[in-house]
């Protein structure tokens, strides 16, 4: 099997300008868009997490795109952390954390 073709699941807390800036819904079309699984949500400290499940090379793509994001936003930091826990079906804006 192919580094590209290895499934992946990476937790990520982004930082910096990130709530109130469409971020959690770019977040779904640019996750959707790659085939990804998981969800991003709002944290109360003003990142926000998300959860990206899928090809090795797509979620390394999408975690890529997040040290960016929407037009608006302003990210300081994307930290990663390996995955175990259940991967939901598809990918989903959920309820703030």
């Amino acid at each position: 099997m192919s580094a590209d073709s290895t499934r992946v699941a990476k937790l990520c807390r982004i930082s910096g300008k990130v709530q109130n800036v469409w971020y959690r819904a770019w977040t779904v079309e640019q996750a959707e868009a790659r085939g990804l699984k998981g969800w991003v949500r709002n944290r109360a400290d003003g990142s926000v997490e998300a959860l990206f499940a899928g090809p090795f090379d797509k979620v390394t793509d999408m975690i890529a795109a997040c040290h960016q994001g929407p037009k608006a936003a302003r990210v300081a930091g994307v930290a990663v952390e390996d995955f175990a826990g259940d991967i939901p079906e598809g990918f989903a804006q959920t309820s703030d954390a």
